[in-house]
């Protein structure tokens, strides 16, 4: 005799098991990762599309950790990022959690508004 009534179907004892299986293997939530908002995103993204059409940029990469949100400009998918747009909170109440950052780790521009940070890449046309 089995232990398994006639009432219940047996597939549904096995996939009562999966779902919560599924449920404990999904305990790592993204949501305390640093994240661009839209509009910073948006004033990252008209910069690159405008260095793309003068041919200086190529290629980019968003990272979101958990202690900073990073743009990466490439010229090349191959090499390493030209320039680092870093969002860190945790600098906010100190130099500023923007900054700009070179492929050596040089610090080009740090501040509080994203604007004035980007300034230093943002290279406009100068009236000579």
């Amino acid at each position: 005799m089995s232990s398994i009534s006639e009432d219940t179907d047996p597939s549904e004892n096995r996939a009562g098991a999966r779902a919560a299986a599924a449920s404990t293997v999904q305990t790592s939530p993204a949501q305390n990762n640093v994240t661009f908002n839209r509009l910073e995103l948006n004033r990252i993204l008209n910069l690159y599309g405008r260095m793309v059409a003068d041919g200086e940029w190529r290629d980019y990469a968003i990272d979101f950790l958990k202690d900073r949100a990073v743009f990466s400009v490439f010229r090349r998918a191959s090499e390493v990022p030209i320039y680092r747009i870093e969002k860190d909170p945790r600098l906010a109440r100190k130099q500023g959690m923007y900054s700009v950052i070179t492929a050596t780790g040089l610090i080009l521009r740090r501040g509080h508004e994203l604007e004035r940070v980007l300034l230093v890449i943002d290279r406009k046309l100068a009236v000579v």
